[in-house]
């Protein structure tokens, strides 16, 4: 049975968001179609999809890369982006792609575990900002919200496990960080990364300390997450939350999507979320999209857009939300 009342530690973060800046976002100036022609501001999409919401019997929230800025991570946005999140990848002409990928820990393991060695230390230290807890309260206490929430998300960071949605309620695509397997693929077995604590010297970005090891054959250990030109990363836990997602779809009949911080250039999260809409398995569907410079959405009325930070939404949502 879906909870109704939010958890005391819950309702505490969410309180301190009033300590927050009220994000000055000017409506007028941002607009667009809403599928028929006709010119919305963004607070008329906010209170338009806020009446979606409320009718919702399930909320779907997908989220990409720009989800985790507000909280502080970088989202590696073109290689300036991503030099600027690690300066002495810059120095070695290393781009994200060379970076992330299953052949550097058998070519320069040390380069490859002080990468991923320092994006496991941000990740374990980040404080998911204002705007997860929001989505951890509707999905707790919208009221025709029978069905819950599910995330779609294709961050490794595991954000939204730490402010208390489920693990079997978040698929994570692209996997995660928290989770390692073998590299020489001895098994398919994938195992908790808690025990390892990188230690890395920023300056060269290279590990100092020991590898992480296979237990089964003693071997270097690697992140399980989906890497360029990967063709051995573990999905099945992954695959195993896929079909409870789409089992839980099926269950959906007024189906709420909010997309945030997901851009074209790793469209996986768009394309799902845009599926959804123009092939339905639901009685209705609606769909906010949350991106800073890619608000656009399908030519539908049930369709909105905004180009507006992913925290800064969500407030100004919430605000939608609690005065009507």
């Amino acid at each position: 049975m879906k909870k109704m009342i939010v958890s005391q530690s819950l309702e505490n973060r969410i309180c301190q968001s009033s300590q927050l800046k009220e994000p000055v976002i000017q409506f007028k100036n941002i607009s667009d179609d809403n599928g028929k022609g006709i010119k919305m501001d963004n607070k008329t999409k906010w209170t338009q999809f806020a009446e979606h919401l409320k009718q919702a019997d399930g909320l779907l929230i997908t989220a990409g890369a720009g989800m985790g800025v507000d909280s502080g991570l970088p989202d590696f946005r073109g290689d300036q982006g991503f030099w600027k999140a690690y300066p002495p990848l810059k120095h070695l002409g290393k781009s994200f792609v060379d970076m992330a990928t299953p052949e550097l820990f058998h070519t320069n393991p040390k380069l490859a575990w002080g990468f991923y060695g320092l994006r496991l230390n941000a990740y374990r230290a980040v404080e998911p900002h204002q705007g997860f807890y929001l989505l951890k309260k509707w999905s707790e206490t919208l009221p025709n919200l029978k069905n819950g929430s599910f995330v779609f998300t294709s961050n490794v960071d595991g954000e939204f496990q730490k402010v208390g949605f489920e693990d079997d309620q978040v698929f994570e695509c692209h996997g995660s960080i928290h989770w390692l397997q073998c590299l020489d693929n001895c098994t398919q077995a994938i195992w908790s990364a808690d025990d390892f604590k990188p230690v890395v010297d920023e300056e060269y970005c290279q590990l100092i300390n020991e590898f992480p090891t296979c237990p089964h054959c003693g071997g270097m250990a690697r992140p399980n997450i989906l890497m360029f030109s990967d063709w051995h990363w573990q999905s099945q836990m992954q695959d195993e939350k896929e079909q409870k997602l789409i089992a839980w779809l099926k269950q959906v009949n007024n189906l709420a999507i909010i997309e945030l911080g997901a851009g074209t250039a790793v469209p996986s999260v768009r394309n799902f979320g845009e599926r959804l809409v123009n092939h339905p398995i639901n009685e209705s569907v609606s769909l906010l999209r949350v991106n800073l410079r890619e608000p656009q959405v399908p030519d539908k009325s049930n369709c909105f857009g905004v180009s507006v930070g992913a925290l800064d939404s969500l407030m100004l949502l919430n605000k939608v939300i609690e005065s009507n």
